[in-house]
């Protein structure tokens, strides 16, 4: 690309980003934990009111997430918050996992957008879906 394409699409960027925080502009640019995970021992996938879909595949051992990953065909407010959601969750016992909140994602990314607020709750929906499953799934054994 030319030096004038590279400045049209940073400043194409900027407008998109305009009014988010730095911390949601820095997850945005560097989201983690997308892709798949082959056998895990959960997966849901959830659609949201506004069309998008999350799936989320776990790992767990020991009563904690050793393994999250997610993907999505959502704007960049869900793929920010399902990465926000996701890294928060990696590591943490399932009762932890489980305490996560929509508001909690809107704290740390200083507020979304009205028009966004519904992706952080789609991402914590998931993950508590994708929690849900797999414990059910250790009830009936």
């Amino acid at each position: 690309m030319t030096k004038e394409h590279d400045k049209i699409a940073q400043d194409l960027q900027a407008s998109i980003l305009e009014g988010y925080s730095e911390k949601f502009k820095n997850e945005f640019m560097k989201p983690e934990n997308i892709g798949r995970i082959e056998n895990p021992d959960s997966y849901v996938s959830i659609t949201g009111v506004c069309g998008d879909t999350i799936e989320i595949y776990l790992i767990v051992r020991d009563g904690k997430i050793s393994d999250i990953k997610f993907m999505t065909d959502g704007c960049g407010a869900t793929i920010t918050c399902a990465s926000y959601v996701t890294r928060t969750a990696n590591g943490k016992s399932l009762e932890k996992a489980l305490r996560i909140k929509s508001q909690d994602v809107d704290e740390y990314f200083e507020g979304l957008p009205k028009e966004h607020k519904h992706c952080a709750k789609l991402a914590v929906m998931t993950l508590k879906a994708a929690i849900e499953k797999y414990q059910s799934k250790l009830n009936k054994k």
